[in-house]
């Protein structure tokens, strides 16, 4: 089953989830969206299958520091933008597993139900 673990290296969420999978010796390939940058269609993939509002991260600073103007009347196409635009308020992390699945944000009890 090939996984894949898009996020950001420094993220703590992202290194509590990266122990997570190495502890329970799950093989994934890391995907550092901040270095490499991410495909709008991707991003689009995700949406469809978690929501928009699901990716993104509006807890963030990156989101709370955007003007008022872009923060209202968001739509998955505004949304999608502003994550293209600036990929740190994609929510972390985002753990594609082999057959289109797709799980956002580290919970430990949903990793264990999807990775056996």
């Amino acid at each position: 089953m090939l996984i894949t673990i898009y996020g950001i290296k420094n993220c703590d969420t992202m290194k509590k989830a990266r122990a997570y999978l190495e502890k329970k010796g799950v093989e994934y390939a890391f995907h550092d969206y901040k270095a490499a940058g991410i495909e709008k269609e991707r991003l689009e993939k995700w949406a469809k299958k978690a929501g928009w509002e699901t990716l993104l991260n509006k807890a963030g600073t990156t989101f709370k520091k955007l003007p008022d103007k872009d923060k209202e009347g968001l739509t998955e196409a505004k949304a999608i933008k502003l994550m293209m635009a600036q990929p740190s308020m994609i929510k972390r992390p985002v753990l594609e597993i082999g057959g289109g699945k797709i799980l956002v944000g580290f919970r430990p009890d949903e990793y264990a139900a999807s990775l056996g």
